[in-house]
């Protein structure tokens, strides 16, 4: 992997092995906490084969940040939303790759309050 491609306007998605893996959602999920610093962030994935071993390596990242990670389980992107204000975490994170195929997996990150992680963030 030369080239980061899997970096989208408000998710990071691509195919597994040529634009993502393990090490770079622990990556993520270690830079989301040390750059936002947030306390607390949910964490849930989608039913897709790689979701549970992408969803461990993005709570690892955080947690070796230093964020308290709710593991939400199994659940679709509209579930993190909800959890992430209704819980009053500092943010979410979903892995799924929503309508893609399924060699395809990716992240969706929000802020409190449920709002996207875009470049401007």
């Amino acid at each position: 992997m030369s080239k980061l491609t899997c970096f989208k306007a408000y998710d990071i998605r691509g195919r597994l092995g040529d634009e993502l893996n393990v090490d770079i959602v622990y990556r993520i999920g270690r830079a989301f906490g040390q750059f936002l610093k947030p306390k607390t962030i949910v964490v849930g994935g989608d039913v897709r084969l790689t979701s549970k071993e992408l969803k461990s390596a993005v709570t690892n990242g955080l947690l070796d940040s230093g964020v308290n990670v709710i593991d939400l389980g199994e659940v679709g992107t509209e579930e993190v939303y909800f959890a992430t204000s209704f819980l009053n975490a500092d943010g979410g994170i979903e892995v799924t790759a929503s309508h893609n195929p399924m060699n395809y997996n990716g992240l969706k990150l929000v802020r409190a309050g449920s709002r996207p992680i875009s470049a401007d963030t």
